[in-house]
């Protein structure tokens, strides 16, 4: 039983190729694989192509209007995902049928376009807080002097005389089991079982040309390097004028000056004097947006993590919710001293009990080795 492809793909039988491309956009984006999961959404989608490639086809469309299937074969198990052959398929391919060719048929003309990709930098203020950026894309649009259909003056395309508008051109060889018959696509048409004898002038007949187009873009809060935005529909548009595939716009974020990220955390340092962290400070942090004032307390020693809360990256999609701020306090030792410094801090060392310093005791390999000898002697 012949398919309705006109109910596949929504539309009435008197619709237009405009028709056909806006309705085949609208289930095509609804079922394609990368937006939709579902199991059944794969084979929905096949259907969907199908449908759009037999009824943008004069010829095999003529075939649907005559209550037939361009994709029927005589052994009944036709359509273009079927991964079998009929019996009779076969019997004809080896004694010189033409069941295999007449399945295939010509192939169509327009057909879905390409995904591209836009790689945007991004400074780490941009992608934390999101932005509009305005975009430049150079890609394959529908031809605006032909409309997408190749020809020039809108003349229709004629049939091809060498495959008589099948798409292939078939070849006998004798074997020992008998004729083998083979199919190629027709090298006159290419396969398309027509040819343009007045191509466009501007697109050549292929229905597309490039061009350079501007975009904006809009990019969400707490976009990462790495993230791709997709923008639907605004990728390769296919020939023939075919359906555009989608833009997908790569996120990269130069490196800051201040600041280090890991996912929705931020990491700095923070150089302090010596004498601050022996007797506490106050300290002033300057963050992506604002000014923080935080506490280092007296006797903070090297290596302390400072942590502000709310001060990192904006989560993405997740509302007002931050990351945090890890300040990482660098203790610096002074180099130079004048004399009153020098005697200063002698006396500091006298008070303290300071003066003499004896080395760590250690477990390490050369004290093994000592405290062994030692023990042999």
């Amino acid at each position: 039983m012949a398919k309705d492809y006109y109910s596949i793909l929504g539309v009435s039988r008197d619709a237009t190729p405009d028709d056909l491309k806006r309705a085949y956009r609208k289930l095509a984006r609804e079922f394609h694989p990368d937006v939709n999961p579902a199991p059944e959404a794969a084979e929905k989608f096949k259907e969907i192509n199908a449908a759009f490639e037999v009824l943008s086809d004069p010829q095999k469309r003529q075939i649907v209007d005559m209550g037939g299937d361009p994709y029927a074969t005589a052994g009944g198990g036709g359509g273009p995902a079927g991964p079998f052959m009929g019996f009779q398929d076969i019997m004809d391919a080896f004694f010189g049928g033409g069941g295999m060719g007449a399945a295939r048929g010509p192939r169509s003309r327009t057909r879905p376009g390409a995904d591209a990709v836009l790689r945007l930098d991004l400074e780490l203020n941009e992608a934390a807080f999101g932005m509009e950026s305005p975009i430049t894309v150079d890609t394959a649009v529908v031809c605006s002097t032909c409309e997408g259909l190749g020809t020039a003056d809108h003349s229709p395309p004629v049939s091809c005389d060498t495959c008589s508008g099948s798409g292939e051109v078939q070849s006998v060889q004798r074997t020992i089991l008998g004729q083998v018959v083979t199919a190629r696509p027709c090298p006159s048409c290419n396969g398309y079982g027509s040819v343009i004898p007045n191509p466009c002038g501007k697109c050549g007949g292929d229905g597309r040309v490039r061009t350079r187009r501007k975009l904006t873009v809009k990019i969400p809060p707490g976009v990462e390097d790495g993230m791709r935005i997709r923008l639907a529909g605004q990728g390769e548009v296919g020939p023939g004028g075919g359906p555009a595939g989608d833009l997908y716009v790569e996120i990269r974020e130069k490196p800051h000056d201040v600041f280090t990220r890991e996912g929705d955390d931020l990491h700095c340092k923070l150089k302090i004097p010596m004498t601050a962290a022996a007797l506490g400070t106050r300290v002033t942090v300057t963050t992506l947006d604002s000014e923080e004032t935080v506490d280092v307390h007296s006797g903070t020693q090297p290596g302390s993590t400072l942590r502000i809360r709310g001060a990192g990256v904006p989560k993405l999609r997740g509302g007002e919710a931050r990351g945090d701020l890890y300040v990482h306090l660098d203790i610096r030792t002074p180099t130079k001293l004048d004399a009153e410094q020098e005697q200063l801090l002698h006396k500091l060392a006298s008070l303290r009990d300071e003066e003499i310093i004896e080395p760590v005791k250690g477990n390490g390999f050369f004290s093994r080795m000592r405290d062994a000898f030692n023990g042999h002697a």
